[in-house]
């Protein structure tokens, strides 16, 4: 698979809704009523973070999922690929992008978007034929006036900001002509996860799902 086929199909991905829940589960049991209540609150494109030893087996229960796509985030290396596709991701998301990461989301054909903080790191992208990134770490990177800065000498990339987004400051990023969504940890917190409180999960999720983009 191509950079350019990888973007198109992670472009449309980000842009089935505006926040991508970015999850760091430790528990598999809890994987299926989880994505259930992200994706019946209008939030199907699910990231399974590969933080803890049961990422797999979370990704393995979403993947199972109907109406959900499930990508394994913090992806690392060419071991991180093949193992997150093996359990079933969709796609990978890296903090950052290096040309063995690249090469091997290619080679195995696993959609990635990766990783980029600054105009030299975007415009590595753009070299190699990706269109379509992570902006992180959005927040200490300088936000949404640094990611609209950058956007203006190369509008040719769309990003899905993710790294302190919250309720507070989501819309300023979704606002920008080179946003096509968000990521967030804040609709599936981890005390409503430990509770199995997926009704107000859901409650998060919908609130998300309408915010304007």
């Amino acid at each position: 698979m191509t950079p350019k086929e990888m973007s198109v199909q992670t472009l449309e991905m980000c842009r089935l809704a505006p926040v991508i829940p970015v999850l760091v589960v430790d528990d598999a049991a809890v994987a299926v009523p989880l994505a259930e209540a992200l994706v019946a609150g209008g939030l199907p494109v699910l990231e399974v973070t590969l933080r803890t030893p049961q990422a797999l087996d979370v990704i393995r229960g979403m993947a199972g999922v109907a109406g959900g796509v499930v990508g394994a985030g913090t992806v690392l290396t060419e071991a991180d690929v093949i193992a997150a596709k093996e359990a079933g991701a969709q796609f990978a998301v890296s903090p950052g992008a290096t040309d063995a990461l690249c090469a091997a989301c290619e080679k195995h054909d696993l959609p990635l978007l990766p990783g980029a903080a600054t105009a030299t790191e975007v415009m590595g992208l753009i070299e190699r034929g990706y269109t379509t990134g992570k902006f992180f770490p959005a927040e200490a990177a300088g936000g949404a006036k640094a990611l609209k800065a950058i956007g203006a000498p190369l509008p040719q990339v769309t990003f899905c900001p993710t790294g302190g987004v919250s309720p507070s400051n989501a819309a300023d990023y979704l606002s920008l002509s080179n946003v096509a969504c968000v990521g967030g940890s804040w609709v599936a917190p981890g005390d409503k996860v430990k509770t199995g409180d997926w009704a107000g999960i859901e409650a998060l999720a919908r609130d998300a799902a309408a915010l304007p983009r």
